[in-house]
């Protein structure tokens, strides 16, 4: 898991790894010592008694937002630090590294020791996927139009052999969502199961496509106020939008900014780079809704999804908010989930950035309404009549 955060920033000049390039991203460096931090903070030093830090300063400079664990860097300010260097934070990450397989191996405590690795290795997953959403942000302000992998081409889609999208996924009556402790590792999130009844719904099998997006667009979707949540038209006007994030017309044709570089739109392709409120403006043209997020997981559980995972999160219409009987992890770790349960909203599935294993459906992921810069997407909802 350590290695695919390494292979994941290798092709990164040092230049690349510093670049903060708004408030809501992080430098690649910072993403692989904060990661590094986690084990240290809430595995070693807890853990070790005689664990030595191999630099005191960094709890101050790779802390992201556990106020419990002490002061931090400011998160629109973590471009500014230069020091250490992609360098000495490869050493960093290689003395973390060392410390925890030795408490592995010699540790009489298995039962504390492994829930804390297994919730590290789970969250620098996530700090994966952010290295590349990031990096992709930074790379759009960049005239060159750089490609982090020339080679990247968009994951195949999992349709049929035809190509064509089968029926419609029906979900009704009362079901279990979420995780159970059993049932294999998941966040504080995820958890408790519990059942849910659901009013009889219709889940499109597939994503919402480019080509959609672009008949959405020649009809007045961006000009149409009408179509849009009160927030969302103002950040229409107060942000320009005329597309989906990352998308330029160049010479009257439409391409958008990738991990492979500046590439043509490709209209059989799920629209990609769009916030909550463009998604939520598509389903009223469309008449249609988002999904719930209980209704997607449901779904999702019964494989009635195409590309449910590994292509673009999907927006539900659901708050980020806690399940029944919802309880936070004691401690520093409480502040993992918890505390950002207010005005946000669910996506669900996964995205083609995410790691290989980090994929289920009682995943939550969550972001505020104008976020554009992650792999998020569309799929489309009816209530049955």
């Amino acid at each position: 898991m350590r290695a695919e955060t390494e292979r994941r920033a290798a092709p990164l000049s040092a230049e690349d790894q510093a670049v903060q390039s708004m408030p809501e991203a992080s430098p690649a460096k910072w993403h692989r010592a904060h990661v590094t931090w986690f084990f240290e903070q809430f595995l070693l030093r807890p853990l070790v008694a005689d664990y030595r830090s191999f630099d005191e300063r960094f709890a101050f400079l790779f802390n992201s937002y556990y106020v419990a664990a002490g002061p931090r860097q400011a998160r629109p300010e973590r471009g500014l630090i230069t020091r250490p260097g992609v360098a000495e934070t490869a050493a960093y990450r290689a003395h973390v590294d060392a410390a925890v397989t030795t408490l592995i191996e010699t540790t009489q405590n298995s039962e504390q020791v492994t829930p804390i690795v297994e919730i590290g290795l789970n969250h620098e997953q996530q700090h994966q996927e952010l290295m590349l959403t990031d990096l992709l942000h930074a790379f759009a302000q960049n005239a060159t139009n750089p490609a982090y992998d020339p080679n990247w081409r968009w994951p195949r889609s999992a349709r049929g052999a035809d190509g064509k999208p089968g029926p419609d996924a029906a979900v009704a009556g009362i079901h279990m969502i979420g995780r159970h402790a059993l049932d294999g590792f998941s966040f504080d999130n995820e958890r408790p199961a519990h059942q849910v009844l659901l009013q009889p719904v219709r889940l499109k099998r597939s994503l919402v496509t480019n080509g959609e997006w672009l008949e959405f667009m020649a009809d007045g979707g961006y000009t149409t106020p009408g179509l849009w949540l009160s927030d969302g038209w103002t950040a229409v006007e107060a942000q320009g939008w005329e597309a989906p994030g990352y998308w330029r017309s160049i010479d009257g044709a439409w391409f958008s900014m990738t991990l492979g570089g500046l590439r043509p739109i490709d209209l059989s392709l799920p629209v990609c780079h769009v916030s909550y409120y463009e998604a939520d403006a598509f389903a009223r043209w469309s008449g249609k809704h988002l999904p719930s997020e209980v209704e997607w997981e449901v779904a999702a559980r019964a494989g009635a999804l195409d590309d449910a995972f590994g292509h673009v999160w999907q927006w539900t219409r659901s708050a980020y908010s806690p399940y029944p009987g919802y309880t936070a992890e004691p401690g520093a770790l409480g502040e993992y989930n918890g505390k950002f349960m207010v005005n946000q909203m669910v996506l669900r599935g996964s995205s083609l950035a995410t790691p290989a294993g980090h994929s289920r459906a009682s995943y939550r992921n969550f972001f505020y309404p104008p976020a554009r810069w992650q792999f998020s997407g569309v799929r489309l909802a009816e209530f049955e009549r």
